[in-house]
């Protein structure tokens, strides 16, 4: 969904970069970085209910992890180690958010229930996540759905940022219409492989 705000993304990316390229700062290292950043904020703030700094600290480590594939661009250093890398670690950051929303909600914002919509959105997410990775290993595409990690990642943060500002039921709606799309996104996933079997079955019979 957020594929037509690439062009601008990538004029905010390539200039910072190209900057970071001049250093010995190596993509796979701005990946751990990242990753580490946005698990320490989201696990450290969100449960002590300090919603708006631990989204800022969030967006601050995300907009990092976002820089890896475009220094590893810059750089000539892609590669399917990096590929695997970033991968695996955006489902810790991931993870991490959504478990420290989990236990804000089990202790201080004492809502057993939207504990359970945001620990159903850690195990959706990553469920969206290794249904795509899955169907890649068996020769099948699955980058297919409404809401892919980016989109996911957005819905949630905004949500608790604004929650911290006082915003009422804000983070409650974002998690609800989170868990809605997730699941869509999965079934859609779900689904186009099942074509694509079906498809490739019916070939190979005739």
């Amino acid at each position: 969904m957020l594929n037509a705000l690439r062009p601008a993304l990538d004029r905010v990316l390539n200039p910072v970069g190209r900057a970071l390229a001049r250093t010995p700062l190596t993509p796979n290292a701005l990946t751990v970085i990242g990753t580490l950043g946005v698990s320490a904020g989201a696990l450290s703030l969100f449960p002590i209910g300090e919603l708006f700094a631990g989204t800022m600290v969030c967006w601050f480590f995300t907009f990092a992890d976002m820089l890896d594939g475009t220094l590893a661009r810059i750089k000539g250093t892609s590669g399917p180690w990096g590929a695997f890398l970033d991968s695996t670690l955006d489902r810790v950051a991931d993870a991490s958010v959504f478990g420290g929303l989990t236990l804000w909600f089990m202790l201080g914002g004492r809502d057993r229930l939207l504990a359970g919509v945001a620990l159903y959105c850690l195990v959706s997410g990553s469920l969206v996540s290794y249904a795509k990775a899955r169907a890649q290993s068996l020769g099948y595409n699955a980058d297919v759905g409404i809401a892919e990690r980016t989109e996911r990642l957005l819905i949630g943060l905004v949500a608790a940022g604004l929650s911290g500002l006082g915003v009422p039921y804000v983070l409650a709606i974002g998690l609800w219409a989170l868990a809605g799309l997730t699941t869509v996104t999965f079934g859609q996933r779900v689904l186009a492989v099942r074509r694509q079997a079906v498809t490739a079955q019916r070939a190979g019979e005739g």
